[in-house]
């Protein structure tokens, strides 16, 4: 007789499920755009940098140092590569976005934010020789097309209208980083999840210290009020420590040029949010937009890659 199934834990069975893990990270990525705008001024962007990764290490320590203390020895062994990683997707490109919304709207973040998938690739195919399938291009192309129809709210001429400013360099420097971040993180150490994340938010928070300790200085220093509490509460633990497990996760299991796409969910969630939560009016060119965006993640997300 066949034996009982295999019993699955919630957790287990959502480790296994990459697109529905890409989709929260991007969900929780769409709203860390939008309150890192709403408390531009508010909270210095250096130091909310340094206090998110801090405040991640500190949470995941005591359920990562098991692991952490067994793969030691293999990070220590990759340590260039790790300081990369650490660099470029938690140091330099979460202090320069949060930086660039001092100086920039949420509308041109979100233009930006929709050539991440693009960043991705091209290091993908400079370092590795990883080119794009016709089926991951031709997703990329329809869900970009949905996310400027969300954005430009179905008029594409106004993309004319828009002025980009240092804010928006600044952030696209901040995606060109991730590219850089999501298409090394195939090569990382084959260590524990937990290990990973463990170590690269604590190398980041050491990184972003002396910036840190410079803003106070500068008598920049966060207000001690709700608002700052409820800000280092969302991003310690909904654009970092959930989002950056699941992201790593979903590369993982599906690898970074079919991961990228789902950046594109970022824009999509962040206008949902302006509907649900600011009472903004739902259009066609929202249900169009959404439409876009969810095929050509779908067409891009198929198995298969190419090399150059």
């Amino acid at each position: 007789m066949p034996g009982k199934p295999k019993y699955r834990s919630p957790l287990g069975w959502l480790n296994d499920q990459p697109y529905l893990l890409l989709s929260l990270t991007s969900l929780f990525w769409a709203g860390n755009i939008v309150l890192a705008r709403r408390v531009a001024g508010h909270v210095p962007p250096l130091t909310l940098s340094c206090l998110r990764w801090a405040g991640v290490f500190l949470i995941l320590l005591p359920f990562a140092y098991p692991h952490l203390k067994r793969d030691w020895a293999v990070l220590r062994a990759h340590l260039p590569l790790m300081l990369l990683l650490t660099a470029t997707g938690f140091a330099f490109n979460n202090a320069i976005s949060y930086w660039a919304m001092q100086y920039t709207q949420a509308l041109n973040a979100l233009l930006i934010q929709s050539a991440g998938p693009l960043f991705v690739a091209l290091w993908s195919l400079l370092l590795f020789g990883v080119r794009l399938t016709l089926a991951q291009l031709a997703g990329i192309v329809i869900s970009l097309l949905g996310v400027l129809m969300i954005i430009l709210h179905g008029d594409f001429t106004s993309l004319s209208g828009i002025r980009f400013n240092k804010g928006d360099l600044m952030f696209a420097s901040s995606l060109v980083a991730f590219g850089l971040y999501s298409a090394l993180m195939p090569r990382r150490p084959m260590v524990h999840q937990l290990s990973l994340i463990a170590f690269t938010t604590g190398c980041g928070a050491m990184l972003l210290l002396p910036f840190s300790i410079w803003e106070a200085s500068s008598r920049l220093a966060p207000k001690a009020d709700l608002l700052t509490a409820a800000t280092l509460a969302y991003v310690v633990i909904f654009p970092s420590t959930l989002a950056y497990l699941f992201f790593n996760r979903g590369i993982a299991l599906i690898g970074p040029n079919r991961t990228a796409p789902f950046l594109h969910l970022v824009p999509v969630f962040g206008s949902a949010m302006a509907i649900l939560l600011l009472g903004e009016e739902l259009r066609l060119f929202h249900l169009t937009g959404y439409a876009l965006v969810l095929a050509g993640v779908v067409i891009a997300s198929r198995q298969g890659s190419a090399k150059a």
